[in-house]
């Protein structure tokens, strides 16, 4: 019976019924990803299933997504980033842009500005990825939530893409499409031609300025304030830990604030041990000097984060007498138990590095705070240490009896400094290579990416782990049921019918086909509404008989900026996870973003392309 609904010539369901079939799962898809606590990829992925059951989209059309470019290019700029993160690469540099603010406002100026600058000459994606490390760590100095950057983050790059016509794939695509256009085909009469370098900026520059202000004004407001769950803990397990300023440290000759150990996380200042010399209460005013010794208390994680300052190491020299690299170490959490040999004897007496080839970084004992020298801490059953060692530590461990519990600290490999020039170097020639040399994006992320594993920025299995593979399955999905919209006619019936509303006015119809596209971007992706919607501009501009110029840059700005959900562009999906966000919190606060947008276009574009 089904084979009789089938169109021959395809072998999907006629138009009459695969329409409404595709329009009804884009529709669960969209109150799926609203309501329920599912991820987004699988929501994605079970619609895209669901049209292929019901012949709505041919399976080769359905899995285009998962061999699209620019999937494949971000699963390799992961790995890029994954290099740039381990080595420190960038880091230092950003974190001196993003510096220390005062409050909430100036950090959010910080943040934008320089990315939205740097988004209008690279591509999107490779910014959000390098940023997301870096934000992550400058959330917990800085005291402001993650979840109120991330999405702004995503944002800015967004933003400032639209000033160039090289500032997201999305306006590349368009302007490819355009030029097709203007030299063969049915519309190749109309006058109409690609658009420069620096063309689009006459709508792009009002739209960021107008966006920029609208983040730095509502972030605070419409964006949650939700806070890692370590932070709802009101005496959590802390450790006393001592650091020292080495001799090429750069923290030398700059304050305890500048340095920036004055806010950290979870964690706080307790001394500073000068020559001997204690220094109990320290100022904010300190300088720090060579040799200084800083004890800290706090939780893991906040000690995780101080071991990855540049020209501070652990204060006992152990960790360097070791026999693995220190980038092939982590930390380890290990409590000790009734019957451990050690019990009694101080970890110096007990030749604990000797004993288990690790090194004892920080003690916690009931929340008391153990002053003196690792070395001469006496230890007790309980006793929750705090070890550096290899990975295989915790392996050998786990059933020892001289332990109760051990646990690796996710995370805690220090990094691999050393290597630092060389994913700069890296970092610099994959700019250079998509900027300047005008090379795909693709083929120029896959030699960064080789380039890190080769130099050992980033090791295989890091490699491996650092692909989010939930937000690929999400993109292609996404893909998948913009071919759906296509193959079914669903979309261009959809557009068609909004469209027609625009009556003889080209005014108004620029403004239909501009909201018309904002939908599509943010239901089927970027790319499949701009790909959707440009025959439609360029058919209406034939039927006006006007300049088709004004539809096409709305198409062009419309398809890029998206903001109102995570599916609509690959950095609102990488920028999901890490922020903690829901489907509602793109709706709050992208939509009103999406209309300001909407309205400065409607106006600006007739002004510099007449119909």
């Amino acid at each position: 019976m089904l084979s009789a609904l089938l169109d021959p010539q395809t072998g999907l369901l006629a138009p009459a019924y695969a329409t409404p079939i595709t329009l009804l799962v884009v529709a669960g898809v969209v109150v799926g990803l609203a309501i329920t606590k599912v991820g987004s990829d699988l929501v994605l992925l079970g619609g895209l299933v669901t049209l292929v059951i019901t012949k709505s989209v041919t399976i080769p059309h359905a899995v285009h997504g998962f061999a699209n470019e620019g999937l494949i290019a971000v699963a390799i700029l992961f790995i890029v980033a994954e290099g740039i993160e381990q080595t420190g690469a960038v880091s230092q540099l950003i974190q001196y842009v993003l510096g220390a603010p005062k409050t909430r406002l100036s950090a959010m100026v910080r943040m934008t500005l320089p990315v939205a600058a740097m988004s209008a000459f690279l591509n999107n994606t490779p910014i959000v990825a390098v940023m997301l490390p870096v934000l992550n760590d400058w959330s917990k100095k800085t005291r402001i939530s993650v979840s109120q950057l991330m999405l702004p983050l995503s944002f800015a790059t967004i933003l400032g893409g639209l000033c160039t016509v090289l500032g997201t794939s999305t306006t590349v695509v368009v302007n490819k499409l355009l030029e097709a256009a203007s030299r063969e085909g049915e519309y190749a009469h109309l006058d109409m031609a690609p658009l420069g370098l620096f063309e689009l900026g006459w709508v792009g520059l009002p739209c960021c300025l107008a966006g920029l202000a609208y983040i730095l004004l509502t972030t605070r407001y419409l964006l949650p304030d939700r806070r890692p769950a370590m932070e709802q803990f009101e005496n959590p397990r802390e450790y006393t830990v001592e650091m020292v300023v080495e001799q090429s440290s750069p923290l030398i000759g700059r304050t305890i604030e500048e340095a920036g150990l004055r806010h950290l996380p979870n964690m706080f200042l307790m001394e500073v041990d000068r020559g001997g010399h204690i220094l109990p209460a320290v100022s904010p005013k300190e300088i720090l000097a060579v040799g200084d010794r800083l004890v800290f208390v706090g939780v893991v994680e906040s000690v995780v984060d101080l071991q990855k300052f540049a020209g501070l190491t652990p204060a006992t020299t152990q960790v360097f007498k070791l026999d693995s690299p220190r980038s092939e170490r982590c930390l380890i959490e290990a409590v000790v138990s009734h019957s451990c040999r050690m019990v009694g004897m101080t970890i110096r007496e007990a030749q604990f590095r000797t004993r288990y080839n690790a090194v004892v970084i920080a003690v916690s004992r009931n929340g008391e705070r153990i002053r003196g020298k690792i070395g001469a801490i006496a230890l007790q059953p309980g006793d929750t240490l705090l070890l550096e060692a290899h990975p295989s530590f915790a392996d050998v461990q786990r059933n020892s009896g001289d332990f109760y519990l051990v646990s690796r600290v996710e995370n805690s490999t220090p990094l691999r400094r050393e290597r630092a020039w060389m994913a700069q170097v890296i970092l610099v020639c994959l700019v250079v290579l998509i900027t300047i040399v005008g090379l795909d994006i693709l083929p120029a992320a896959a030699m960064a990416a080789t380039a890190m594993l080769l130099t050992g920025c980033v090791k295989p299995r890091e490699a491996r782990a650092c692909i989010d593979w939930g937000v690929l399955v999400t993109i292609a999905a996404g893909i998948g049921i913009g071919e759906a919209m296509h193959d079914s006619q669903a979309g261009l019936l959809v557009a068609e019918q909004f469209i027609s509303l625009g009556g003889s006015h080209p005014e108004t119809t620029l403004a239909i086909i501009y909201g018309v596209t904002m939908v599509f971007t943010n239901l089927i992706t970027a790319k499949a509404a701009a790909t959707l919607i440009f025959p439609i501009a360029l058919a209406t501009a034939q039927q006006f008989n006007v300049s088709p110029m004004p539809f096409i840059v709305a198409v062009m700005v419309a398809a890029a900026a998206s903001f109102a959900t995570p599916v609509g562009y690959q950095t609102n999906l990488m920028v999901q996870g890490p922020g903690g966000y829901r489907y509602s919190d793109y709706v709050r606060y992208g939509v009103p973003l999406s209309l300001l947008l909407w309205l400065v276009s409607v106006i600006v574009i007739p002004q510099v392309w007449t119909f």
